[in-house]
C-alpha cells in the first residue's frame, strides 16, 4: 500500500513539473505559439468590394488588437467545387487558422466539409435553414427573419396577401411564415418567381396583377430583386395601389431610382445601419467621400461584406483569449489541426458589438439579433422602425414615424396632370404615327393619325392634360451610352428636355432605360423573320407519277413481269390452253397455244390499263392469276386515280428558308438584314446565343444589308432575295397590306413598346395606372384591331385559299403528252423498220433490186385511198401486179395439209407452239 502511494506522488510531481515547464516555455504571448494568424478568403465573386473589407478588417484587428493577423485571399469561380477545393487546399498548406466561404451554395458546402475533415474553423456568411457544428454561421436565423415579417404583416393588418419567393433555399422563411399565422389569419398565397425564360419573370406578375391581391412579400436574392421589381413596374403593380414587404437583408444595396416615385408602399429589414461609425469607416475605404450619394443606393455596403468584417474581428478577439501553433494542412494526408475545434467551440461562445449590432450564437447559429424597418420614399430610404428577436410574437409592432393622410394626399394632388401640357414627340411609322389625308388644309394635331396618337388622345381624355405632337425628322429612335454619356436620337431629345413624352414603336431596353423612363409596355412583341410567301414550286414533267412512290412503281413491274411469265409458264402446262387451230378438222395433227410471252405481256398489259384483249384463259389456273391480277389492277388503278386528282390540282408551296437557323446558315442564298441603328440591331450585339452570334457576324459584315426603316425594308422584301428581322407587331400589319409577305418563324424574343419620358417623371405612374385601365377595359385591343386590320388594309388575311379545284395545264399534263410522244415515235420508228425488213426480204425472195422493190411498196402506200394490196409472186418471170386479191383473200389454207411420220410410216397430229 505504501509503495502504491509513493507511484502516484512521484507521477502527481511529474504533471506538476510538466505544467510549469509548459508555463515558461508559453511565457509569452508570441513565445513559441504563434508569431501571426492567417484567415482566409475565398471570393468567388468579382467585385473587389469584398476583398477591400476583408483587408480593411485584417487592418482593424492588427491595430486594435496585439496579435498579428495577415490575410489570405484567393478568387474561384463561382460554383466550381473543383477549383474551390484546390486552392482551399493550397492554403492550408501555407497554414490556415480559419476560413471564410464563398457564397455559392455547393462549393460552400463543399469547403465546410474539407474543413470540417481537417477540424479548420469555417465561418459561414450565408443564409442557411439547419446551421450545424462545426460552423459558425454569421448570418441571421431565417426563421427569426420570418418572424420579423409576421411582426409587419400584422402591423399592417393585412386581410390576405401573396408571397413570392425565388427558390427552394428560402422554402424555410416561407414555411414559418405560414406556420406563424392560425387558421384565422389572412389568406396566403404562394407563388415562385425563379428564372423562367432569360429572367422574365412577367408571367408570374401579371397573376398577381389579375388577382386580387395587392399585397405582396418577396423573398428571394439580392441579385434578382432589382429586375424583379422593374418588370413589376412594367406590368403595372408598381403604383399607390400595392404594398410590399421585401424579406432580404440587403435592400438598403439596391438602386431603387427607377422606383422611387411610384408612390407604391415598399417596407423593408437592414441589419446594417448606415448612421454606424465604423460603417462609416467602411463606406469610406471603399472609396466614398463623405455625404456622397452611392449610386443611387441607401448604403453601399452589402450584408456579405458587413459579416466578413465582423467574422475577422470576432476571430481574432477570440485569438486573444486562446493560444495555439498554427499548423500546414495537407489535404492528401489524414493530418488535422489539432486546436481547430477548440477554437471554433470558444468563437461560438464569443460574443461582441459589430456592424451587424450585437453578435451572439447558439449553437453556432445568431438567434438574437435586432432590424430596422425602412420604408422607399420619394427621398430614398427612410428608417421608420425597429424589430428586435426580444420582441413579444404577441405584441404589436410600433413605427417610430407615421406619414399623415393628409399629405399624402397634398402630395397625389402636386402629381396630378390636369392642365399640364406636354409635348409629344412621334416618328412617322405606320400606323403609330402618319399623316391624315384630306381635302383640307390641317393644322395642329389634327394633321396627324395612327395608334400612337389616338393612345395620347386617350390618355389625355382620363388624365386631363394637354399635348402637342412633335415630328421626330430624322426617325431614329436612338439609345444611350452610359460609359460616353451620350444619346442620339429621340432618347436625346427626352434627356435634354426638349420634349416630354415620345410614342412611336419604340421599344423598351436596358441601354434606353440607363437614359430615359418608360411606361409600362402598351404592346408586347418580339422579333420575327418579314419575308416573302413560300412559292408556287413549278410542277414537274413527269407529276403523273407523283401519286406513286418509286418503290411502288418497281414492285409494279415487278409483279407486272411476274404475273406475265406465271401466265406463260401456267398455259404450257395446262392440257387445256392448247387448242385446234382448225375448227374445221376433227382430228387436227397440231394444236395452238395462245399464250406466248408475248401474248401473256399484252393480256397483262390489257388488264393494267383496264382496256382488256382478245386473249381469254381457259384453265382454272390460268384463270386464277388472271383474276387476282384484275383485282390488284382494280385496287391499284383506283388508288392511283384518286390520288392523281390531289397531286394534280393541289399546288405545292416552298420557302428556301423556314426559321432562324436556315437564315443562319446562308439556305437557298437568302440575305439578310435589319434597321441600321434600332433594337433589333442591338439585340443580336448584345446575344451569347452562338445562332444570334452568327447572325451579327454575318449583318458586321455587310452593312449594306442594314437599312433606313421598315418602309424600305419592305420594298426590298418583295422585290429581292431577302429577309429582314422586323417586329411581329410591324410584320402584322404589313402582311395585312402586302399580300406576298409573311412571318418566317416564331419570335425570337419577347419586349415591349412603351411611351418615354425623362428620367425620374413624376407623372409615369399616373400613365401606368390610366395605360392599365385602358388596357384591361379592351380599348387597346379595340385600337390595334383598327389600325391593323380596318384603316388602309386589302384585306389579305380575309382572302381564303380556294377550296374548289384549280383547272390543269400543259405544266400539269405535260409529262403524259411526252409519254405520248415518246411512244407514238417508238411505234412510228419500229413500224418503219419493220416494213424496210419486209421490203427487203420481199426483194430477195422475188430476186428483184432492194431500190426498185423500196419504190414499188412506198408507192402503194402514198396511195391512201388504196385498201387493197396484190399478192406478189416469189419469182421474176412472173413479177406482176394484174392477179389481184383483197388482202383477206390472201389467207389460204395451204398449210393446212402439213404431217409429220413417225418410225412405221403413220401419220400423226403434232403439237406447235407460236413461241
Amino acid at each position: 500500500m505504501k509503495l502504491l502511494l509513493l507511484i502516484i506522488f512521484i507521477f502527481h510531481c511529474y504533471l506538476k513539473q510538466s505544467e510549469v515547464s509548459g508555463a515558461q516555455s508559453y511565457g509569452g504571448r508570441f513565445s513559441g505559439f504563434h508569431n501571426e494568424i492567417t484567415l482566409g478568403l475565398l471570393t468567388d465573386t468579382k467585385n473587389d468590394d469584398i476583398r477591400k473589407v476583408f483587408r480593411k478588417a485584417v487592418d482593424v484587428a492588427n491595430r486594435d488588437l496585439s496579435i498579428p493577423i495577415r490575410d489570405y485571399t484567393d478568387s474561384v469561380q463561382y460554383g466550381n467545387i473543383y477549383e474551390t477545393s484546390k486552392k482551399l487546399c493550397k492554403m492550408l498548406r501555407t497554414g490556415i487558422s480559419g476560413i471564410f466561404g464563398p457564397t455559392a451554395r455547393n462549393t460552400a458546402k463543399h469547403v465546410m466539409n474539407i474543413c470540417d475533415t481537417k477540424e479548420i474553423p469555417f465561418i459561414d456568411l450565408r443564409m442557411e435553414e439547419n446551421p450545424f457544428s462545426p460552423r459558425i454561421n454569421m448570418y441571421p436565423n431565417p426563421l427569426q427573419l420570418a418572424r420579423a415579417i409576421q411582426a409587419v404583416i400584422k402591423a399592417y393588418n393585412w386581410p390576405s396577401f401573396t408571397i413570392l419567393y425565388e427558390s427552394s433555399e428560402y422554402l424555410t422563411i416561407v414555411n414559418e411564415i405560414t406556420n406563424l399565422f392560425d387558421q384565422d389569419g389572412p389568406i396566403i398565397t404562394i407563388r415562385k418567381y425563379d428564372l423562367q425564360l432569360y429572367g422574365n419573370y412577367r408571367s408570374v406578375l401579371r397573376r398577381i396583377r389579375t388577382s386580387k391581391d395587392n399585397s405582396v412579400v418577396i423573398i428571394g436574392s439580392i441579385e434578382t430583386l432589382p429586375e424583379l421589381l422593374i418588370q413589376a413596374q412594367q406590368i403595372g403593380i408598381i403604383t399607390d395601389q400595392y404594398k410590399y414587404i421585401i424579406g432580404n437583408l440587403d435592400f438598403h444595396s439596391i438602386n431603387l431610382e427607377q422606383i422611387q416615385f411610384s408612390e407604391a408602399n415598399i417596407t423593408g429589414f437592414r441589419i446594417v445601419s448606415p448612421e454606424n461609425e465604423e460603417v462609416k469607416e467602411l463606406i469610406k475605404t471603399l472609396g466614398y467621400d463623405e455625404g456622397i450619394e452611392f449610386r443611387n443606393v441607401s448604403c453601399p455596403i452589402t450584408l456579405d461584406m458587413a459579416l466578413l468584417y465582423d467574422g475577422v474581428k470576432l476571430f481574432a478577439k477570440t485569438s486573444e483569449d486562446f493560444q495555439f501553433q498554427q499548423e500546414m494542412i495537407d489535404c492528401n494526408s489524414e493530418s488535422h489541426w489539432k486546436n481547430g475545434y477548440t477554437l471554433l467551440n470558444l468563437i461560438g461562445l464569443k460574443t461582441m458589438d459589430g456592424v451587424t449590432g450585437k453578435i451572439i450564437f447558439e449553437n453556432g447559429i445568431r438567434n438574437e439579433f435586432q432590424l430596422e424597418l425602412i420604408e422607399m420614399t420619394t427621398s430614398g430610404l427612410v428608417k421608420i422602425g425597429t424589430w428586435s428577436t426580444d420582441l413579444d410574437p404577441s405584441s404589436e409592432l410600433e413605427f417610430e414615424r407615421y406619414v399623415p393622410e393628409a399629405v399624402q394626399l397634398e402630395t397625389n394632388d402636386e402629381l396630378s396632370l390636369v392642365n399640364k401640357s406636354f409635348i409629344v414627340l412621334t416618328a412617322l411609322s405606320n400606323p403609330y404615327g402618319m399623316l391624315k389625308s384630306s381635302t383640307t388644309k390641317l393644322v395642329g394635331n389634327d394633321r396627324y393619325e395612327g395608334f400612337g396618337v389616338e393612345l395620347i388622345q386617350r390618355l389625355a381624355e382620363k388624365l386631363g392634360f394637354n399635348y402637342t405632337f412633335q415630328i421626330h425628322k430624322d426617325n431614329q429612335y436612338g439609345a444611350y451610352n452610359v460609359e460616353t454619356n451620350t444619346s442620339t436620337g429621340m432618347i436625346r431629345e427626352i434627356m435634354e428636355g426638349r420634349v416630354d413624352l415620345a410614342i412611336t414603336d419604340l421599344t423598351i431596353t436596358s441601354q434606353r432605360e440607363a437614359g430615359v423612363d418608360f411606361t409600362i409596355p402598351f404592346m408586347n412583341l418580339g422579333i420575327a423573320i418579314l419575308y416573302k410567301k413560300p412559292q408556287k414550286e413549278p410542277p414537274k414533267l413527269f407529276s403523273f407519277m407523283d401519286p406513286f412512290s418509286k418503290e411502288v412503281w418497281m414492285y409494279l413491274g415487278l409483279a407486272y413481269l411476274g404475273v406475265s411469265l406465271s401466265l406463260f409458264i401456267l398455259a404450257r402446262l395446262s392440257p387445256m390452253e392448247w387448242d385446234n387451230p382448225y375448227p374445221c378438222i376433227e382430228k387436227p395433227i397440231e394444236l395452238e397455244n395462245q399464250f406466248s410471252f408475248s401474248n401473256s405481256l399484252w393480256f397483262s398489259t390489257g388488264a393494267l390499263l383496264q382496256e382488256g384483249s382478245e386473249i381469254a384463259p381457259k384453265a382454272p389456273s390460268t384463270r386464277t392469276v388472271a383474276s387476282i391480277w384484275w383485282f390488284f389492277t382494280l385496287i391499284m388503278v383506283s388508288s392511283y386515280t384518286a390520288n392523281l386528282a390531289a397531286f394534280l390540282t393541289v399546288e405545292s408551296l416552298s420557302s428556301p428558308i423556314n426559321d432562324v437557323n436556315d437564315l443562319a446558315e446562308n439556305k437557298g442564298n437568302v440575305k439578310y438584314g435589319t434597321v441600321a441603328n434600332g433594337a433589333t440591331r442591338t439585340f443580336f450585339q448584345v446575344s451569347d446565343e452562338p445562332t444570334y452570334m452568327k447572325i451579327n457576324e454575318y449583318l458586321t459584315n455587310n452593312p449594306h444589308l442594314l437599312l433606313k426603316n421598315n418602309v424600305e425594308a419592305v420594298e426590298k422584301v418583295l422585290n429581292e432575295n431577302y429577309a429582314f428581322f422586323m417586329e411581329s407587331t410591324s410584320i402584322e400589319y404589313n402582311i395585312y397590306r402586302k399580300c406576298n409577305l409573311t412571318q418566317i418563324g416564331s419570335l425570337l424574343d419577347e419586349k415591349g413598346y412603351g411611351i418615354a419620358m425623362k428620367k425620374n417623371s413624376p407623372y409615369r405612374d399616373k400613365l401606368n395606372h390610366a395605360l392599365l385601365e385602358l388596357q384591361e377595359s379592351g380599348v387597346i385591343s379595340k385600337m390595334k384591331n383598327k389600325w391593323w386590320k380596318e384603316v388602309g388594309t386589302s384585306g389579305c388575311s380575309a382572302k381564303k385559299e380556294q377550296s374548289e379545284a384549280a383547272e390543269l395545264d400543259m405544266d400539269n399534263l405535260g409529262g403524259v403528252y411526252f409519254v405520248l410522244s415518246i411512244g407514238s415515235i417508238i411505234a412510228l420508228f419500229y413500224g418503219l423498220v419493220d416494213w424496210t425488213v419486209a421490203v427487203f426480204r420481199q426483194s430477195r425472195k422475188a430476186h428483184v433490186p432492194f431500190k426498185q422493190e423500196f419504190k414499188e411498196e412506198f408507192k402503194f402506200v402514198s396511195q391512201l385511198n388504196n385498201f387493197t394490196k396484190t399478192v406478189k409472186p416469189t419469182t421474176a418471170s412472173s413479177y406482176s401486179r394484174n392477179s389481184s386479191v383483197t388482202m383477206q383473200s390472201t389467207e389460204n389454207d395451204s398449210t393446212n395439209n402439213k404431217t409429220s411420220a413417225n418410225s412405221n410410216g403413220k401419220a400423226l397430229p403434232t403439237r406447235i407452239s407460236n413461241f
